[in-house]
C-alpha cells in the first residue's frame, strides 16, 4: 500500500543500440524470428565550439521529437556563504525572460510548444529541458541562447518569484521524508558546500537580491561552463550548424575556481523524527562515492545488491519482521548518500528491525557480498543501458548525466566501469561504507494527525481582480515556426489481435533498441469485486504475487529473472522489460507467474499481517485522511468507492478467500496486453497466444464499473497534518459528463488553457503575479461512467482564501465570456503538440494503448482528439464550462497545520 520512500531513480538507459555499443551484449540482425531488420544506427556527435560551449548531438528517430537538455555546471556547491539557495533563485528567474525575450513570450512559446520544460538545480548542475517537435529545434536553441548571454533580472520579477519560491520552501519542509535528509545531509557532509541540498531558506531568500543573483549569473552562466545535448529526430550535421550560428557569438567568460568537497570523519549517532507517515521506518545511512568517483560503478553495484529481492535485506519482509526494506542510493556528483530503510507498524517498537538491519549489513561488511549476486546487478545495469532510445528525453537526460554530472567522455564509459567491477571491488567498498561507527540511523514514528474536521468556510470581503489579458506578439524567430497549426495527421494504426480467449493484444513494434517492453492490464475494481466483508483482498492477492509460482518460488523466480537482466512483474497490472534475444525466457516466466502464482499459506499469513499492520497506521495517517475527504467530497454517502479496509476484518481473511478473489478477478476476456519494441507484430502474437492463450474465464464476467453518481455539493473539511509548513488544498466536484461524450473535448481544451501549465491562467493569477502559491492545477478525471474536476494548490495557511477566491474568480471567467484567440491558438497547437510528443517514448505509447482501453475508447483515440482540438472554437469551451463545472458546488479539503485561515 506504501510506495518505497526517499527514492532517486539514476537514468541509466542512454546508448542508442545496446548491441553495438554495450560490452558483452550480442548484436542481432535476424529476420524470420520477429526481430526487424535495422540499418547501422547514427552515432552521438560532439563537438567543442571556440567559446568553450560544449555540445553532444544524439540521434534517435523513434519519433520526430527532439529533447534539449542544457547543463551548467554550477549549483548550489558553489553559491555565496549564508546564501544556499542562490543557484535555485536564479534556476527560476531563467523563465522570468531576457532581453529578446519575455517572460510572457517564453510562456507562449513553452505553451504552443506542446512539450515538457522545466528545470532542475542540484548540489553541482543546474539543468534547463525542453521536448518538444523536432522542426521546433531552431526556438529551443534561441530560448537557450538568450537566457545565456542577457537574463533580465529585474527586481520586480524577483520580488514575484521570492513569494513563489519561499512556497517551495514550505511544501518541501511539509515532507518529513525531506526533512530527515535535510538533517542527514548536514550531519555528513558538515562544513562544505554539500552541507545544505539545493532548495535553499526562507531567510537567505529574504536577504537574497538581483544584485547577489547578477553576479552568480556573471559568474557561471557562460558557454564555457556550459554543455549541450541534443537527443532525437534530427540530422547532426545540420543540428551542429544550426548550434554553431545561435550559440556561437556569445563570449566565453572567466571562471571562478569551483568548490572542492572535502567531508571529515562522521561520529555514529541517532536522531528522532515525527512523521506523518502511516508506518514507521529505521534507516541507516552511509556516506558513498560520488558519481565522479572511480568507485561510484562498485557503489552502484552495492546498491543493487543491497536492494536486491534475493538479499538479506529484503528478505525482512517475506520473514514478516519489516512491512518494506530496501537500500536507496542517493546519487550527487562528488558523494553520495546509500540508506538502507526498512518499515515497522506504527505503534510498535523499532528496536527489534533496527538490530536486525545493524546484523545483516556488519555480516555484509565481514563476510562480503554474494558473488552470484554482483554479477546478477552488472547484468541488470548493462541491461538497463539498453532501453536508451526507447525514450528520447530520457537519452538527452542520460547523456547530460554522463557528462555533466559523471565527468565521462560518452556513456560508453560507464558501461565498461560495470563491466570491470569484480566482488573484490564491491566487498572492498562494502567494508569501507558499511562501518557502524560512521553510521547515521534515523527512527521515524508516525503520529497521528488527528481527524478531518468540518469548516466554517471562507467569508471575508476580499476581492481579487486580474489584469487584463493581452495577446502575447511573439518573436518573429519563433513566430513563423510556432504559430501556424497544421491539420492532424492520423498516426499510423498498431497491430491489434484478439485471442480466443478474449485476452487483447496491441503490438508497436521499433527498432531503435534491441530490447521489448510488455505491459499488461486487467480490468478491474476492488470496490466492486471484492465481496461484503472482504474488504483489503484485492491488495493481499495483488501482494503475493511476489511469492513465487507454482514451478519457482520467490527465489528461484527472481534468480531466473535475473540469469536473463529481466525486469517482471505480475497482478492485475503486469509487465515484463528484456533484452531480445531473452524475450521468449521472460515471457514463459511472466506467464507463469501471471497464471499461475503459487499463492502459499505462510506467504499470505504474512502479507495479511502485514497488511493489517499497515492499515492501523494508514487509516490514521493525514495523506490518506486527504484522500478520503476527497473522496467522500464528490460522492454520496454509501457509495462502493467509500468501502475502506480495516485491520480487524483483514484478520479473519482466508487464503480461501484470497484464491477464490484470484480465480474470479483474473480474466483474459478482461485483460489487454501491449508489446513494444524489437518484435514483429505477427511474432509477438505467436509468442503470447503459446504462453497466454490456455487461459480461461471461470464464471460469468464480473461488474467493474462504479455506477453513475449524482452532483456533488458544496462542503469544507480540514485535516491536521501537524508535520506540514504548507497546506494542500483541493478543490473537488463531481462532473455529469463521461469521457464518451464528445463535448469532454472541449473542456480538456478549456482546462488547458485555465490550469495546466506555465502559462495558464490559474498559475499566472497564483503563482507569477501574488506568489500566493508554488504550485497550482486544474485536472479532470475521466472515467467509463463517473468523472472528475479539481482544482488544487499548495499555500501558506494564511493565503488560501486569497488563492481560492483566484481561482473561482478565473474558473467564472471561463463561463462568462470566450477564452481569447490568442488563447485558443495557444491552447490548440499545444494541445495539438502535446498528443504527437506522446509518440516520443515506447512507455507512453503502451500507457496510451493501455488507458485507451480501459476505458472502452478506440486505440486512435489520439487521432479523434486532435481532429476536435483543430477545429475547437471559443465559444463552444464556454458553452462546456458553463453547462458542466458548477463553481460554487466546488468542496474545499485543506490538508495542513492547525491553523484557521
Amino acid at each position: 500500500m506504501i510506495a518505497r520512500l526517499f527514492r532517486k531513480t539514476f537514468p541509466l538507459s542512454f546508448l542508442l543500440c545496446a548491441s553495438c555499443l554495450i560490452p558483452g551484449l550480442p548484436a542481432i540482425a535476424r529476420t524470420g524470428t520477429g526481430t526487424a531488420v535495422r540499418e547501422q544506427p547514427e552515432m552521438p556527435v560532439q563537438a567543442t565550439l571556440p567559446n568553450g560551449l560544449r555540445v553532444v548531438i544524439v540521434p534517435d528517430r523513434l519519433a520526430p521529437v527532439v529533447s534539449t537538455e542544457i547543463n551548467y555546471l554550477a549549483g548550489s556547491a558553489a553559491a555565496p556563504a549564508a546564501f544556499p539557495g542562490t543557484a535555485h533563485a536564479l534556476e527560476h528567474m531563467m523563465f522570468r525572460g531576457s532581453e529578446g525575450l519575455d517572460r510572457d513570450q517564453l510562456a507562449a512559446i513553452g505553451a504552443r510548444l506542446g512539450g515538457s520544460y522545466n528545470a532542475d538545480t542540484t548540489e553541482n548542475v543546474t539543468q534547463f529541458f525542453y521536448t518538444a517537435p523536432a522542426e521546433n529545434l531552431d526556438v529551443l536553441l534561441h530560448i537557450e541562447a538568450l537566457r545565456m548571454n542577457g537574463l533580465t533580472l529585474a527586481a520586480d520579477d524577483w520580488a514575484h518569484e521570492r513569494g513563489a519560491i519561499e512556497q517551495e520552501v514550505s511544501r518541501d519542509l511539509s515532507s518529513p521524508g525531506y526533512v530527515y535528509l535535510s538533517r542527514l545531509q548536514s550531519i555528513l557532509f558538515a562544513n562544505t558546500p554539500y552541507e545544505h541540498d539545493a532548495l535553499g531558506t526562507r531567510p537567505s531568500f529574504d536577504r537574497t537580491d538581483t544584485t547577489l543573483l547578477r553576479r552568480f549569473y556573471r559568474d557561471w552562466y557562460a558557454p564555457n561552463n556550459a554543455i549541450l545535448v541534443i537527443a532525437g529526430d534530427v540530422d547532426a550535421a545540420r543540428t551542429l550548424a544550426m548550434v554553431r550560428k545561435t550559440f556561437g557569438a556569445i563570449p566565453a567568460r572567466k571562471l571562478p575556481a569551483r568548490p572542492e568537497i572535502h567531508p571529515g570523519p562522521v561520529q555514529a549517532q541517532t536522531l528522532q523524527f515525527p512523521t506523518d507517515y502511516p508506518m514507521g521506518l529505521v534507516a541507516i545511512a552511509s556516506r558513498m562515492p560520488g558519481q565522479n568517483s572511480h568507485d561510484f560503478a562498485a557503489a552502484r553495484i552495492l546498491s543493487d545488491v543491497l536492494s536486491s529481492q534475493r538479499g538479506a535485506l529484503y528478505e525482512l519482509v517475506p520473514q514478516g519482521r519489516a512491512l518494506l526494506a530496501s537500500f536507496d542510493f542517493i546519487t550527487k556528483s562528488d558523494a553520495g548518500i546509500g540508506i538502507a530503510i526498512a518499515a515497522f507498524p506504527k505503534g510498535s517498537a523499532p528496536g527489534p528491525l533496527q538490530a536486525r538491519m545493524q546484523d545483516i549489513l556488519r555480516s555484509l561488511r565481514e563476510n562480503g557480498v554474494p558473488a552470484d549476486l554482483v554479477d546478477a546487478a552488472k547484468r541488470k545495469e548493462l541491461a538497463e543501458l539498453g532501453f536508451a532510445a526507447n525514450s528520447i528525453s530520457g537519452l538527452a537526460e542520460s547523456w547530460s548525466e554522463a557528462q555533466a554530472v559523471m565527468g565521462l567522455q560518452s556513456p560508453d564509459d560507464e558501461a565498461a566501469a560495470f563491466a570491470a567491477v569484480t566482488p573484490e571491488d564491491v566487498n572492498r567498498l562494502a567494508r569501507q561504507v558499511l562501518d557502524p561507527q560512521q553510521a547515521i540511523t534515523a527512527i521515524l514514528t508516525p503520529r497521528d494527525g488527528g481527524h478531518p474536521a468540518p469548516g466554517k468556510g471562507f467569508g471575508g470581503s476580499e476581492s481579487f481582480a486580474s489584469v487584463p489579458d493581452h495577446p502575447v506578439t511573439l518573436p518573429a524567430w519563433a513566430n513563423a515556426s510556432l504559430r501556424t497549426v497544421r491539420p492532424p495527421v492520423p498516426a499510423a494504426p498498431p497491430a491489434t489481435f484478439t485471442l480466443p480467449n478474449g485476452l487483447k493484444l496491441v503490438v508497436r513494434p521499433a527498432t531503435v533498441s534491441h530490447t521489448i517492453n510488455l505491459y499488461g492490464i486487467i480490468r478491474h475494481n476492488e470496490d466492486m469485486q471484492e465481496p461484503p466483508g472482504q474488504e483489503g483482498i484485492a491488495d493481499i492477492t495483488d501482494e503475493l504475487f511476489r511469492y513465487g509460482s507454482t514451478m519457482h518460488d520467490r527465489i528461484g523466480l527472481q534468480k531466473a529473472l535475473d540469469d536473463i537482466a529481466a525486469t517482471e512483474s505480475a497482478g492485475t497490472t503486469f509487465s515484463l522489460n528484456v533484452l531480445t534475444p531473452d524475450f521468449d525466457r521472460g515471457l514463459d516466466l511472466l506467464a507463469e507467474n501471471e497464471l499461475h502464482p503459487s499463492l502459499p499459506e505462510a506467504a499470505f499469513r504474512v502479507v495479511r499481517a502485514n497488511t493489517a499492520a499497515s492499515l492501523s497506521g494508514l487509516l490514521h495517517s493525514p495523506s490518506y485522511l486527504f484522500g478520503r475527504a476527497l473522496q467522500a467530497a464528490v460522492s454520496p454517502p454509501g457509495d462502493p468507492s467509500l468501502r475502506q479496509a480495516n485491520p480487524a476484518k483483514v484478520m479473519k481473511l482466508t487464503l480461501a478467500d484470497c484464491r477464490a478473489f484470484w480465480g474470479a478477478a483474473y480474466r483474459p476476456d478482461l485483460t489487454t496486453i501491449v508489446i513494444t519494441g524489437d518484435i514483429t507484430p505477427d511474432a509477438a502474437y505467436r509468442a503470447v497466444t503459446r504462453t497466454f492463450g490456455p487461459w480461461q474465464a471461470i464464471g460469468p464476467t464480473p461488474a467493474i464499473d462504479l455506477p453513475p453518481r449524482p452532483d456533488s455539493h458544496a462542503r469544507v473539511m480540514h485535516v491536521p497534518d501537524p508535520s506540514s509548513m504548507q497546506a494542500s488544498v483541493s478543490l473537488p466536484e463531481s462532473l455529469g459528463i463521461t469521457v464518451d461524450n464528445p463535448e469532454h473535448f472541449a473542456l480538456n481544451m478549456g482546462n488547458e488553457i485555465l490550469g495546466s501549465g506555465f502559462s495558464s491562467r490559474l498559475y499566472r493569477d497564483l503563482r507569477v503575479r501574488t506568489g500566493y502559491v508554488y504550485t497550482v492545477r486544474s485536472n479532470l478525471t475521466w472515467k467509463r461512467h463517473r468523472s472528475a474536476y479539481n482544482i488544487s494548490f499548495g499555500a501558506d495557511p494564511d493565503k488560501i482564501a486569497a488563492a481560492r477566491t483566484a481561482a473561482v474568480h478565473d474558473l467564472i471567467a471561463m463561463q462568462t465570456e470566450p477564452v481569447s484567440e490568442d488563447e485558443l491558438v495557444m491552447a490548440r497547437t499545444g494541445l495539438l503538440r502535446s498528443l504527437a510528443l506522446q509518440s516520443a517514448s515506447l512507455d507512453t505509447i503502451a500507457e496510451s494503448y493501455l488507458h485507451f482501453s480501459n476505458l472502452g475508447l478506440p486505440f486512435n483515440q489520439n487521432d479523434i482528439a486532435a481532429q476536435a482540438y483543430y477545429t475547437m472554437d471559443a465559444t463552444t469551451i464556454r458553452d462546456a464550462f458553463r453547462k458542466w463545472i458548477r463553481p460554487a458546488d466546488l468542496a474545499t479539503i485543506i490538508k495542513g497545520p492547525v491553523t484557521t485561515p
